[in-house]
């Protein structure tokens, strides 16, 4: 499996100023901090990223960002969310010529593609693009499934090669090796099913929570490669509450507390998104806190 897909990846965050401009030096500082970790590369601009609140021009400016902070260390990923499939065409060819090493896909975001045009969306964007693929699949967030045997029909499509789940039952990962084999790798997109996913052959991790403690998501995986099962899954317990961040409507608000406290991000977002206050606030906060009173000794990798 061609090393660009398989390991930790993180889904950074966007940082921004508090006039809601990008904050490249903030951003380049989490990249290189996910990198010096050991992480296997980095994904920008998806949900986690603030997609939704990004311009075309701006998706490419924090794509310049992370190409320059990773200096050649890991590839970097670019995703193309967006609700017009011949956007998503546009950014791939555009993407290709700053840097990218490839793309995560989403679904055209918005309409609720039906099984053809769900195809035919993926197809289009495969065909635009000079650079290899990851797709989605996140039904719960986007509403469009892509199902084991959808897989197995746009198999033909050379550049498609990877697969981030997000589909909330772990025993996808099964069912797309039993119907698929080897044919694409398969990486884990929801934070705390992560452990579960490799177990069962998941080639990677894209993560989350890892924007604040990437060297502990490294851990994990690391461990879990060499068959440490007990020294992976006594880290994972103690991440638990933290990665049952990821899986809420306030993700982004979350991690990017987390991102605060820890020193390696700053709190604005962009609105709709508001940062946590109040009673909200205080529980993620402490859970964060008492997180990191507990963090456990990483083992010698």
């Amino acid at each position: 499996m061609a090393h660009i897909w398989e390991g930790v990846l993180p889904a950074v965050t966007t940082k921004f100023n508090a006039d809601f401009s990008i904050d490249r030096a903030a951003t380049a500082k989490n990249i290189d901090a996910q990198i010096e970790a050991g992480v296997d590369g980095i994904i920008v601009c998806g949900s986690l990223g603030e997609a939704s609140t990004l311009s075309l021009d701006e998706k490419l400016q924090v794509l310049d960002i992370a190409v320059e902070a990773s200096r050649g260390r890991v590839p970097v990923l670019l995703t193309i969310a967006e609700n017009s499939t011949l956007d998503g065409c546009r950014q791939a060819e555009a993407g290709a010529k700053r840097g990218a090493a490839g793309y995560m896909v989403l679904p055209g975001l918005r309409y609720l593609s039906d099984r053809r045009e769900t195809l035919n969306h993926f197809r289009m964007v495969a065909d635009a693009s000079p650079l290899p693929l990851m797709i989605y699949n996140n039904p719960l967030a986007y509403g469009v499934d892509m199902t084991p045997e959808m897989f197995a029909e746009i198999a033909d499509e050379k550049k498609i090669v990877a697969i981030k789940e997000s589909c909330g039952d772990v025993r996808r990962v099964t069912d797309l090796i039993n119907e698929v084999g080897d044919r694409y790798a398969v990486l884990c997109g929801v934070d705390n099913l992560a452990m579960e996913a490799i177990l069962m052959g998941a080639h990677g991790w894209v993560a989350g929570l890892v924007c604040a403690f990437p060297h502990e998501t490294v851990a994990i995986y690391k461990l879990l490669k060499a068959g440490r099962l007990e020294e992976a899954r006594a880290i994972y317990r103690w991440f638990a509450p933290l990665l049952a961040l990821d899986v809420s409507a306030k993700l982004v608000q979350n991690i990017k507390l987390a991102e605060a406290i820890v020193g390696l991000g700053t709190e604005p977002v962009r609105p709709p998104r508001l940062p946590l206050v109040g009673d909200e606030r205080k529980a993620v906060e402490a859970l964060i806190r008492r997180s990191i009173e507990t963090r456990p000794e990483l083992p010698k990798l």
